[in-house]
């Protein structure tokens, strides 16, 4: 398959092995423990492609992980583990969802500190 072509998340989640039916899919993506390219995935229908960095936040761990191609089907753990490749986690929150570690404000942006509204 090329990059052109993309499959459901839902599905992919299945194929995959991050979850074991469409409808445990669909949960995952419920409770937004699914983000695809740092934004949160939706609705399962979402499309997704070869390319495209999943990070997926399940059982008290984060998993970050790169799609290199597109599987046609749930095949066998390794099979599956041979379309995706582990993204280094390091600087996540323990729930994955943002870099740890606070940026500079932008100018003219209250930073939350008390003295900023004076």
């Amino acid at each position: 398959m090329n990059g052109a072509q993309s499959i459901r998340i839902d599905r992919l989640l299945v194929y995959l092995r991050f979850a074991r039916t469409r409808s445990a899919a669909d949960a995952l993506i419920a409770t937004r423990a699914v983000r695809c390219n740092r934004q949160h995935v939706l609705r399962g229908a979402q499309g997704v492609k070869a390319g495209d960095v999943l990070t997926l936040a399940t059982g008290g761990g984060v998993r970050v992980v790169e799609l290199i191609a597109l599987p046609r089907r749930r095949g066998s753990p390794a099979e599956a583990a041979t379309h995706y490749r582990e993204v280094d986690g390091t600087g996540l929150d323990p729930r994955g969802q943002n870099t740890i570690g606070a940026s500079a404000p932008a100018p003219g942006v209250l930073s939350g500190d008390p003295e900023d509204l004076s």
